[in-house]
Parts: structure tokens; sequence; C-alpha cells
């Protein structure tokens, strides 16, 4: 990657190769603020144990874009998955800002880029709470498909390249860390509210059917909001649900084959 022209409010440690960039950061988070402050911000140029939600295997070869963001927010930890929305808008105004027009980028719940209708982006969020209750630092990992997907994911999945898009690891990500500064003020002077409004002007699906897959069973229904929290509130015949975790699929972009 060549040489990054980032805000002076972030501290860049560039890998060639990491177990996956949010452990890495953790295992720096742990030695203190004054080692790896806020800010602090792990890329690498491949993952040999990439990892996405709920321990799943994220394929990360070299080509694509890998980092883990090092935050210090003095916050209840409860409101550190607002972290989630304020990345998700980064990314989607960074790919909106390095891209070309006549394409849809829009952010799928609870923490997807979707482009053209594929997932092209995912991020992972990871805390550590003190015993104060509040935490003691939020690991933010984003890895975003810039030359290869894989293709044998139950969400159809694209990369940047095979959309035809000629934008570089490094433009990607100092308009995310332009972007994710812009927004992480807007929450600062406001709060989560203004957060959820562009979010959800940003969102696909919503006032649609969707379907929820949690751990123990499968829900269908309406996305009907989100709260001011984050959580998913979906509309099914037997009432309101609300979720605050889940895998989420939409019947309107499943093929014959994924809907059999």
């Amino acid at each position: 990657m060549s040489q990054l022209n980032l805000p002076s409010a972030y501290h860049l440690v560039s890998l060639d190769t990491v177990d996956n960039t949010n452990a890495e950061a953790r295992r720096r988070a742990v030695e203190g603020e004054e080692t790896t402050p806020d800010g602090t911000l792990i890329v690498a140029k491949e993952q040999t144990e990439g990892r996405g939600r709920r321990g799943r295997t994220w394929h990360s070869p070299p080509g694509n874009l890998y980092f883990s963001l090092v935050l210090r927010p003095e916050i209840p930890t409860a409101r550190a998955a607002e972290f989630s929305f304020i990345a998700s808008l980064a990314m989607h105004d960074a790919l909106g800002t390095v891209g070309d027009p006549g394409h849809q980028v829009h952010c799928k719940w609870p923490n997807d880029i979707l482009l053209n209708d594929h997932k092209v982006a995912g991020l992972l969020l990871e805390t550590e709470t003190m015993q104060s209750g509040l935490p003691d630092w939020i690991i933010l990992g984003i890895g975003l498909n810039v030359a290869v997907f894989p293709g044998d994911t139950e969400f159809p999945a694209t990369s940047l390249r095979t959309e035809g898009w000629a934008a570089t690891e490094g433009d990607i990500l100092e308009s995310f860390c332009r972007h994710f500064l812009k927004w992480t003020n807007a929450w600062l002077e406001d709060g989560f509210a203004p957060i959820r409004k562009n979010w959800l002007w940003r969102c696909y699906g919503k006032g649609e059917e969707i379907e929820v897959r949690l751990e123990n069973e499968t829900l269908n229904g309406i996305f009907e909001d989100i709260d001011e929290g984050g959580v998913l509130l979906l509309k099914t015949g037997d009432g309101m649900r609300h979720i605050s975790a889940g895998d989420v699929f939409f019947p309107s972009l499943m093929t014959e084959e994924d809907a059999s």
C-alpha cells in the first residue's frame, strides 16, 4: 500500500501478514493507552486466520483491505454497538466518494455493506469492559473485498474489481478515515440520533419482508425500523420482535436456488 495521507487522529501500524487485525489490535490494546492510544489503526495486506461475526472464517487473501481500529471512548459498554453504525456510514460514504457513478451502495443490518445487492464489506466489533462498566477499549475490524471475494457465502458477495471499480485499498482507507471522523464528531455532538437517521436513509430493505436467522430460530417479517440503540424492529404475525443480533436475508434478492 502506498504512502497514506491520514488525519492526525490516527496512528498507523502497517503489516504485511497477520493472523487477523482484530487479534493484533487486541494484543496491542491490552498493553495500555500509552503504547496503543485511541485511533491506533492496524492495517494488513493479508490475514491467515481472518474472522467474521460469530467466529466465522473470513477469507483474507492478498489484494483486499483488512484493518482494525482501536477506540477508547468514555461511554457505557452498552453503547459500544453504536460504533458499528458509525463505521457503516463511513464505509458507505467512502465507497460513494471513490467509486464510479451508477452503482448502488447500501448498509445492511447489523454490520455489512452491499454493493449492487452483493456483500462487499463486513464489520466486527469487540470490546473489553473494566470493573467500572466502561469499555477499556473497543476494536472495530473491517474487511473489504477489493480484488477478490469468496464464492461460498450464504449471502452473495462481490468485489470492487468485479464491479469494474479501479479504487485502491489506500484510496478507500483514506476516505473511510475522513468519513469516520466526520460521523464520530456528529455522534459526539448529538448522540446516536443523527447516526440512526442517516443509517436508515442508506440501509437496504426497510419496510420490506426479510428473514432473520437467529441462533435457535428463523423469523420472517417486515423490517420496520431500528430503535434508539440500533436494535432491529421486526414486525411479525405474532407482534413486534426486538432483535439485537442475527443474520438478515432478503427474499427479493434470493435466487430460485437459494430459496430451495
